[in-house]
């Protein structure tokens, strides 16, 4: 199975990424993608929400290390309503 194929963009600046690629990396209509470039290289990346263990373990680390800095939980809930006024 080739991994390279090519494409072309479209004057609305969109790419079709061929069915092959499509097929062997299981993308579904909807799939998000972060895009970076520089020079003459493009990269596609997939945005994919961690699993529930993932998310767990990122959860139990910001825990550790906000109360190892000595972080309360009114502190965490000041910091949101902060943020949010300022969106």
């Amino acid at each position: 199975m080739e991994r390279v194929a090519t494409t072309r963009m479209s004057s609305k600046g969109q790419v079709v990424i061929p069915e092959e690629v499509r097929n062997r990396l299981c993308l579904e209509p909807g799939t998000q993608f972060i895009v970076m470039g520089e020079n003459d290289v493009v990269i596609l990346k997939t945005i994919t929400p961690p699993s529930m263990s993932e998310f767990d373990t990122v959860v139990a680390r910001a825990r550790r290390q906000a109360k190892a800095a000595g972080m309360k939980p009114s502190d965490i809930t000041r910091a949101v309503a902060k943020v949010r006024r300022q969106a």
